[in-house]
């Protein structure tokens, strides 16, 4: 998992968030709808909340793109790299529009947000440009589109402070592992990030609807909910703050696992550790970005914490959870970063030994400080090589870890076949490790079985259920 091409710039299209299970009984007359996602669980979540909203308003779901009215592709822009891929899906999605003059196709999310009208002028053929404040309002804005055939695109990217979704109940199946997004937005501005100006400012989701929704994916039989934000430990509504909430979600009759994602290192409480640390429930796994081992350079990225501070919080969590298993995010070559820098964060990478990390190398994102500012004075070359070198760092240290884990016995809980073997089925331990093992009678989804781990590779543990 040690990469350049982190998690929200992932391709998860071809899954339309709108069930075509749900819709039985419905008349064939009303409009058909596909949601193809790109992106981390966050926009998984937000496509999920799109199919939620049109079902309630009539709005079906099609099998697939060919049999739909609106096609509706759901963004990320946290690199350039996902946007072109999208312009590219675009690009193959005007045949469908030729055979279907009066088909729909709208772009939603974060780079409906950054792009906005660049989005129609790339692509004239895209009917509607929504951003993730206006998706109440995308019942009515795909009706517009409809009656007006041909008509001028629709443009909603209207930020909202406010806007937390509060009383919809996003579209889901029965299903093992699910995600609920408990905040909004992001108030850290760090001068690479494009997220704040995307997703607007941090408000976090009333606890009592994070309960429903939680309450709703056990009655489906979910066994494992992750709580979503950009900083979601920073998560606070009214006297109710992150760990209070955990207290709540982890009293949820039929959840056995919870998880969060991303939490932000400042915002990390001895509270919070203490909470995370008591209940079983809370899985043992933490992803915590720390962007560099260099003091000056977490200053110029604005990150609001230093390397020391960083490293003692690790400890902390450590000395409360001395199974948890950590990994983070690092980009390499940020400007200004001198080659004794980059030593730095190889140290910090070495003294920490992640279990795994996404890393980068620095690129601009139009809109943030550091692009306006910062002179990107790291040559491509110097950049790649730095990253690779990371890599082969992390890749030596995960293996250890992995085989570190050889002989022992966990907790599994089961997701399913293995993509390669039928014959194997995998499932995730607590401190999300991916475990194989040969299928044996009478396993289903979101059970917890034992598994002893026999061998592994750097990524994954080999083993036979006990």
């Amino acid at each position: 998992m040690q990469t350049d091409s982190k998690d929200p710039n992932a391709h998860n299209g071809g899954v339309n968030a709108m069930k075509p299970s749900e819709q039985q009984g419905a008349e064939q007359a009303q409009p058909r709808v596909f949601i193809e996602t790109y992106g981390c669980q966050m926009n998984l979540a937000d496509s999920e909340l799109m199919g939620g909203i049109l079902k309630g308003k009539g709005y079906t779901a099609a099998d697939d793109m060919e049999s739909a009215d609106v096609i509706l592709i759901n963004t990320c822009a946290v690199r350039e790299k996902a946007e072109e891929r999208v312009f590219g899906r675009l690009s193959q999605l005007l045949q469908l529009k030729r055979e279907n003059p009066d088909l729909v196709l709208g772009v939603t999310g974060c780079m409906a947000e950054h792009l906005k009208e660049q989005i129609v002028d790339r692509a004239p053929y895209v009917d509607l440009v929504v951003g993730p404040d206006a998706y109440r309002r995308l019942p009515s804005l795909v009706e517009q589109q409809l009656d007006a055939g041909m008509g001028a695109a629709g443009i909603d990217v209207k930020l909202d402070k406010e806007e937390t979704y509060e009383g919809l109940m996003p579209s889901r199946e029965a299903g093992m592992s699910g995600w609920i997004t408990v905040q909004r937005g992001c108030d850290k501005f760090c001068t690479f990030c494009i997220v704040p100006f995307v997703r607007g400012r941090e408000r976090g989701v009333a606890p009592n609807e994070i309960l429903t929704q939680a309450r709703h994916l056990a009655e489906l039989g979910y066994k494992e909910v992750t709580l979503l934000g950009q900083t979601v430990n920073s998560y606070r509504h009214e006297d109710t703050d992150f760990a209070d909430l955990l207290e709540m979600i982890v009293e949820v009759d039929g959840l056995e696992r919870v998880r969060f994602t991303s939490p932000y290192p400042i915002d990390f409480t001895p509270k919070l550790i203490e909470t995370m640390a008591r209940h079983e429930k809370i899985c043992k796994y933490l992803h915590l970005p720390v962007q560099s081992g260099s003091e000056r350079i977490l200053k110029k990225m604005r990150r609001g914490y230093t390397r020391v501070e960083y490293e003692q919080l690790v400890t902390d969590i450590r000395a409360a959870m001395p199974d948890v298993a950590i990994s983070t995010d690092i980009i390499v070559g940020f400007p200004s970063e001198t080659e004794e820098e980059y030593e730095m964060t190889r140290e910090l990478i070495e003294s920490t030994r992640y279990d795994f990390a996404y890393l980068f190398k620095y690129s601009e994102r139009s809109n943030t400080y550091a692009a306006r500012k910062l002179e990107d004075d790291i040559t491509e070359e110097v950049k790649r090589r730095r990253l690779r070198e990371v890599i082969d760092l992390q890749e030596s240290i995960s293996a250890e870890i992995f085989k570190s884990r050889v002989g022992g016995t966990y907790k599994v809980m089961i997701e399913g076949p293995s993509k390669k073997d039928p014959n194997e089925w995998c499932g995730r331990t607590d401190d999300f490790k991916t475990a194989v093992f040969p299928y044996r009678e009478g396993l289903f989804k979101g059970d917890i079985e034992k598994v002893t781990v026999t061998h592994c590779t750097s990524h994954t543990l080999l083993g036979q259920l006990v």
